[in-house]
């Protein structure tokens, strides 16, 4: 589950990354350039997080529902991909914003699942928080 989650930080921040790339495209002459290798960089992190998902969910026997989120979020990435090659920003930008916010709740949430978890496991801890 942390490497899940460590998995899903990184994808949280090249989003994030992505937007700042967004506005060097506009500024700087070569800014297409950092924009296009991070979204390529964005989409091999977003296959990884499918498959630790997968290794996350097969070993332990657990929920599979982060598969789906990967899955999910890995068409969606790749849409992106093809929306800017193209160049309808009028569909890519709205996706990048929506992209961001999806992954910042998905870290929160694989967050407080680590964070039940690690209570449930030490029940003197748990107890210090009631």
């Amino acid at each position: 589950m942390r490497l899940l989650h460590a998995t899903v930080v990184l994808q949280t921040a090249l989003v994030f990354a992505q937007s700042i790339t967004a506005g060097l495209r506009m500024t700087l002459p070569y800014g297409h350039v950092l924009h296009s290798a991070g979204s390529y960089t964005l989409w091999v992190v977003t296959v990884a997080h499918v498959v630790v998902a997968v290794l996350a969910w097969r070993p332990g026997g657990g929920s599979p529902r982060p598969i789906w989120y990967a899955a999910g979020f890995l068409a969606l990435v790749t849409a992106q991909v093809f929306l800017g090659v193209f160049h309808l920003v009028a569909l890519h930008v709205p996706l990048a914003a929506a992209l961001l916010v999806a992954s910042v709740l998905y870290v929160l949430r694989i967050r407080s699942t680590l964070h039940r978890n690690s209570r449930r496991h030490h029940p003197v801890a748990a107890a210090e928080y009631r």
